[in-house]
């Protein structure tokens, strides 16, 4: 019924860090070629824990998309745009809390785990409580099919998917929409029109998913169709109403645990991390002095390497025979620890420089940024109108029809 899209974002942390880049934006680098990307700045999620010191969210969005554009993120290819600079979604958050049953909040997974996390901070607010209603207005407004998750998130795709079907059982059923729906499928001439009931009814009466996916391809490719009549018969085919807000789907992706300068994961909280800007010296003297296996005192003393925070980023890092060579050096004594981490310094040194190279075009002027988000607020607004004129037009709300 839409084309497809992907719709990710991040809270704005200021400048990111090789656990960043390997954990999302190499995936998300990926996507771009593949299916209309939005990537935006979540600075309203920003607030929902740091209410107290908004001075940093707006700072951090900047550095964080210089970041994402030195990382390879294209704006030629995906639409970025920051959460604020689009009110639609403000909108959609507050017209779909009036349907949202406190229940199913709190029994979010992240809503716990996060006031345990963060317990030092305030968070007994209703920013606090409804941000995950605030995510699924963020991907239903662009009726997003994928979702780029690790399994962490899947809960909220899955708290997302049943509002969205809440939303449309509750407004979807408008009235005549049998008669409607069985006149648009007349304007599809007698063949296909016999098709789509065939497979309508494989799907309703014996479940044959396969006939569901036949009838919504046999759609797809109809070009004289309304959107309110693609809409009302998407619906149908389920035995449901009009499908104005998009389930979205989890896409799963490999998020690899990116190992600190500690060995713990990369995180700022932990202050083990390189950063995407990284100067080489300051690479080199960071991994340099890592810590390395308790057991090698001495340079003659043999290791463990799976007891070496730097194995990890060997893990990461090398090749095979760069591994095998570290391996064996380790557990023989027949290398040194700083022979050992020299790969690594190197290797980490060729992955950033090329983004130190990009992200200092956007460094010298700044107004390439803000240019670029501009049109991309621009490009996503347009789509927000579109999807809050038929929400509106659904709940009763379009007072100028």
């Amino acid at each position: 019924m839409y084309e497809t899209r992907v719709l990710s974002g991040m809270r704005p942390t200021g400048s990111l860090h090789l656990g960043h880049y390997h954990g999302v934006l190499k995936n998300w680098a990926r996507l771009q070629a593949e299916y209309l990307c939005l990537f935006f700045v979540a600075d309203w999620h920003a607030l929902t824990t740091d209410y107290e010191k908004p001075e940093r969210v707006m700072e951090s969005g900047w550095d964080m998309v210089v970041d994402w554009l030195a990382a390879g993120i294209d704006p030629n290819q995906a639409l970025l745009f920051i959460q604020s600079q689009v009110p639609e979604h403000a909108e959609l958050h507050l017209l779909l809390s009036m349907l949202t049953p406190l229940g199913w909040l709190e029994r979010v997974p992240t809503y716990k785990d996060q006031q345990e996390k963060l317990a030092d901070k305030d968070l007994s607010t209703y920013g606090f409580l409804g941000y995950p209603l605030l995510q699924s207005a963020d991907i239903l407004m662009y009726r997003a099919r994928y979702v780029p998750v690790g399994e962490d998130q899947v809960p909220h795709v899955e708290f997302t998917r049943e509002v969205a079907r809440r939303f449309n059982h509750l407004y979807g059923k408008e009235p005549g929409f049998e008669e409607k729906a069985k006149a648009a499928v007349k304007k599809m001439g007698s063949k296909k029109a016999r098709l789509l009931n065939e497979l309508r009814t494989r799907y309703l009466e014996q479940g044959e998913a396969e006939a569901l996916g036949r009838a919504q391809a046999v759609l797809d490719e109809q070009q004289n169709l309304s959107r309110g009549d693609r809409e009302r018969l998407y619906g149908w085919l389920e035995g449901g109403g009009k499908k104005i807000l998009v389930e979205p789907e989890a896409l799963l992706t490999e998020a690899p645990k990116m190992p600190g300068l500690d060995g713990q994961k990369m995180s700022k909280s932990y202050g083990n991390t390189i950063s995407l800007r990284e100067e080489p010296e300051s690479v080199s003297r960071k991994v340099k002095t890592m810590p390395t296996d308790p057991a090698r005192v001495k340079r003659t003393d043999p290791g463990t390497p799976e007891k070496c925070p730097v194995w990890a980023l060997h893990l990461v890092y090398s090749d095979a025979a760069t591994r095998q060579w570290s391996h064996n050096g380790c557990t023989t004594a027949g290398i040194g620890c700083l022979e050992c981490k020299q790969p690594v310094i190197d290797a980490i040194n060729r992955e950033l420089a090329p983004m130190r190279e990009r992200a200092q075009t956007y460094l010298d002027d700044p107004t390439l940024v803000k240019n670029i988000i501009a049109d991309g607020c621009d490009k996503a607004r347009k789509l927000a109108v579109e999807t809050m004129r038929d929400v509106r037009e659904a709940m009763g709300l379009s007072y100028s029809r």
